[in-house]
C-alpha cells in the first residue's frame, strides 16, 4: 500500500472530522424534565447552551427538587447531545472498515 497515498487520505478524513466537529457545535438538542417546566439546550459539542425553569417549579421550600429537576435536564440534553455527534461522526466513519470501537 502506498504511504504518501494513505498520509493524504488520513489528512482528508482528519480535515473532515475537524469540519463535522465544528458543524455539531452548531446543532442543537432540547431536553425538558419535570414534563417541561426545566428546559435544557445543549449542542453537539456536549456544552449546555441554556437552562429554562418554569416559574412554578420555584418554591423555595423545595429547593431540592428543583436541584433535582435541573440536574436530570442537563444529564438528558448532554446525552442527546453525545448521541447527535456519535450519529453524525458515525456518517463521517462508515464504510471505513474500522475495527469496533474505533469508529465514533
Amino acid at each position: 500500500m502506498n504511504i504518501q497515498k494513505m498520509m493524504k487520505q488520513a489528512a482528508k478524513m482528519q480535515e473532515q472530522m475537524a469540519q463535522a466537529q465544528a458543524e455539531l457545535a452548531q446543532k442543537t438538542v432540547t431536553a425538558t424534565a419535570g414534563g417541561g417546566k426545566v428546559t435544557v439546550v445543549a449542542n453537539g459539542a456536549g456544552d449546555v447552551i441554556s437552562i429554562k425553569i418554569n416559574k412554578e417549579v420555584v418554591d423555595p421550600e423545595d429547593v431540592e427538587m428543583l436541584e433535582e429537576l435541573v440536574l436530570i435536564g442537563v444529564q438528558k440534553a448532554i446525552e442527546e447531545g453525545k448521541a447527535l455527534a456519535s450519529n453524525e461522526m458515525g456518517k463521517l466513519t462508515a464504510g471505513m472498515g474500522l475495527p469496533p470501537g474505533l469508529g465514533f
